[in-house]
């Protein structure tokens, strides 16, 4: 009991500290497909409620879908491992994402005492979405040419006003990454990148993106905990961050950048991994600020 007694009052500083923050939180990948660690997650977000911070989930799915697609037949083409979304794939992404994988969250929320709204981009004009371009390198020719992923987006403005309201009201905003464009057309977001971008507009205290990795690793295998945009540089530059955990970190930088306090690079297999890091002074992911002393 002394113990937990103990862990209580090592966590008081943070309670005071955070009281009335909003933290953004990104869910998926392993987490997401186990009862147990999704228990956990729900636990831990109506805990961030209880003590008066304001938590808002952004959720993935990119499995669900690919799943979704297979059982109705429809054939997936990646480019660059991004999806290329036709009209009937973004239909099959909006009904898994905003459908099923949203209102399964809102009640796991409900089941731990919190009381969740499941929302997408598209609820009262949070996120207007613009089409991404990419291009990508013929390898005999070696000319750039512009690659057409369809209907994949990422967003261009963003309205908070639906997330605070639901928020001061005691609600837990939970989101999915689907939002109309402008041209009226609906196109699926990254989910990171609508995390990332969510936190830079509500100038949230921390985004933590849940993944399925400890967080950064150096060459020998050792947790990096503390980084900013510069040392990421760096890492990218001599190859110790390559690979998915390159555009994690760009979604890092451009949240802290934008008006974000710090990013988190946290394991979503770890039971509690956002208590710990955040309750506790030793940390447990990978901490991602502006500045050294940001």
């Amino acid at each position: 009991m002394l113990a937990k007694a103990e862990t209580l009052i090592e966590a008081l500083p943070y309670f005071q500290r955070y009281a009335g923050c909003t933290f953004v939180v990104k869910y998926g990948g392993h987490a997401m497909g186990d009862p147990e660690a999704a228990q956990d997650f729900a636990q831990d977000i109506v805990l961030l409620k209880a003590v008066g911070i304001n938590p808002v989930v952004v959720h993935g799915g990119g499995p669900q879908i690919g799943a979704m697609l297979k059982k109705m037949g429809v054939e997936s083409t990646f480019v660059d491992g991004l999806r290329v979304t036709d009209k009937q794939t973004a239909e099959v992404a909006e009904m898994v994402l905003s459908g099923a994988i949203n209102k399964e969250i809102v009640g796991w929320l409900a089941q731990s005492g919190g009381k969740a709204l499941g929302i997408s981009g598209k609820d009262a004009g949070l996120v207007t979405a613009s089409k991404v371009t990419r291009t990508s390198k013929d390898p005999d020719s070696n000319i750039e040419k512009v690659v057409d992923l369809g209907f994949v987006g990422e967003p261009q403005t963003i309205d908070t006003t639906i997330l605070e309201t639901a928020s001061k009201a005691g609600m837990i905003p939970v989101v999915a990454p689907i939002a109309a464009g402008a041209d009226g057309h609906t196109y699926n977001i990254n989910a990171d990148t609508m995390a990332g971008a969510i936190a830079a507009a509500l100038g949230a205290a921390r985004l933590f993106l849940l993944t399925d990795v400890t967080g950064v690793l150096d060459k020998q295998g050792n947790l990096l905990t503390d980084l900013t945009p510069a040392d990421i540089e760096k890492l990218k530059a001599d190859g110790t961050i390559s690979g998915g955990m390159i555009p994690k970190l760009e979604t890092c930088i451009h949240a802290v950048e934008g008006g974000c306090e710090a990013a988190v690079v946290l394991d979503g297999r770890v039971g509690h991994a956002m208590l710990l890091e955040f309750f506790t002074s030793r940390g447990a992911g990978t901490l991602i600020r502006k500045g050294a002393n940001a």
